[in-house]
């Protein structure tokens, strides 16, 4: 995953389309993220002791990767991520 934490991404799909925000958290084996201040969802929180009361929570949901872009800092444009290839034994006998 070319993502990583504290990095700035725009949203590419979903209701929150268009967006930027800072990766909080990532789950390598989902293939997701956590954005601060996207896909924001209700989560149903019962009571856990018997005095309080239950309520709803705002929580950050998982976005998958192939949803999101990173976004370059100094040029607040979308960056191109490239691999780096590694020379096979074919082309290192020719040069």
């Amino acid at each position: 995953m070319k993502i990583k934490v504290n990095d700035k991404v725009k949203i590419l799909a979903g209701k929150d389309k268009g967006k930027e925000g800072i990766v909080i958290k990532t789950l390598k084996k989902e293939d997701k993220v956590i954005v601060e201040g996207i896909n924001i969802v209700k989560r149903h929180q019962k009571p856990r002791n018997t005095n309080e009361n239950g309520s709803i929570v705002e929580v950050a949901a998982p976005i998958h990767v192939s949803n999101v872009k990173k976004i370059a800092e100094e040029t607040k444009k979308s960056a191109k991520t490239s691999k780096t290839s590694k020379k096979t034994k074919k082309e290192s006998k020719e040069s």
